[in-house]
């Protein structure tokens, strides 16, 4: 079987010059879902107002979804700058469960922006190139409608070596079951975006499962061809031992065999890692923006 190549670009490419020249009226939102994320959250607020609010007027809207955090995450997020929204505030007729997919989803809710930008809020070092790569390929090009972000990722002092859930969970996984999607090189990556007409039509994970899911969905339903792929460079963040990604793992499987085969996805798993207190993971989705009654009443009003 001939395998789609996913179209490659690299973050240099653009600069926020050339891209705020393309817009055309477009607004973008970038979002950042964070959770005990102080001492990183609010550099990262800061490096994307200074370069591409103040600076250059990419970004219209910088938006943390505070998912439960029991720092001063919120505090330190609002200090630099950013909308802070109370996740379980948000739909609260949905729950307040929490989660990476539950404060993406609500973020979509709360933003305005004909794009949207997804960010991880414990990245070191955050180089304000990664919004501005994400962004490229769906300003310069009517048809990319999703792009995912992948980089070098550093494990305990090498340059790489990171990213342990990818390698042996989500890419034998899209692999075995969709195949079209094995040349994307960071399936589980933080960093993405897309077309809110697109994002609006899916369904998101609750949990850690909604990063690899809505890659499968976009494709799937848009046709792997919507879809970019940009090397941001290197990604530094909080690398956690082996027994704390089991949860992890099995949300992607979860997440994945969900779109396969449902019947296989849908059972909790529990999860008993020598060392640590047993995890349960169930899969939970949230229904497609475009079906939640409120969502549909404030963009017809917008």
């Amino acid at each position: 079987m001939l395998v789609p190549v996913i179209r490659t670009f690299r973050a240099d490419e653009f600069t926020p010059g050339t891209l705020v020249e393309a817009k055309r009226g477009q607004r973008v939102s970038v979002c950042l879902p964070a959770r005990n994320e102080a001492g990183r959250v609010g550099p990262i607020v800061e490096r994307i107002r200074a370069g591409l609010v103040r600076a250059c007027p990419l970004v219209d809207e910088l938006i943390v979804i505070d998912d439960h955090s029991t720092d001063s995450t919120a505090a330190e997020a609002r200090d630099a700058g950013a909308t802070v929204v109370d996740a379980a505030a948000v739909l609260p007729s949905y729950g307040t469960g929490h989660g990476k997919g539950e404060a993406l989803w609500k973020s979509l809710f709360v933003s305005s922006g004909d794009l949207v930008v997804w960010c991880d809020a414990d990245i070191a070092g955050f180089d304000p190139a990664f919004v501005v790569g994400l962004l490229g390929p769906l300003l310069t090009r009517g048809d990319v409608d999703f792009v995912k972000g992948f980089y070098e990722r550093p494990l305990d002092g090498e340059p790489s070596g990171g990213g342990r859930v990818t390698e042996l969970v989500a890419r034998p996984l899209l692999a075995q079951l969709f195949p079209k999607l094995t040349s994307v090189v960071q399936p589980l990556a933080g960093e993405y975006a897309g077309r809110r007409e697109v994002l609006e039509q899916l369904p998101f994970a609750q949990g850690y499962g909604v990063d690899i899911g809505l890659l499968i969905d976009v494709a799937e339903r848009f046709g792997t061809e919507r879809i970019a792929q940009v090397d941001l460079g290197v990604r530094r963040h909080r690398n956690r031992p082996l027994g704390e990604l089991a949860p992890q793992a099995a949300a992607v499987l979860q997440a994945v065999l969900q779109r396969a085969e449902p019947r296989l996805g849908q059972g909790p798993a529990v999860i008993e890692a020598p060392g640590y207190e047993p995890v349960e993971v169930r899969y939970v989705e949230r229904p497609p923006m475009t079906e939640v009654p409120a969502y549909r009443r404030a963009r017809s009003s917008a």
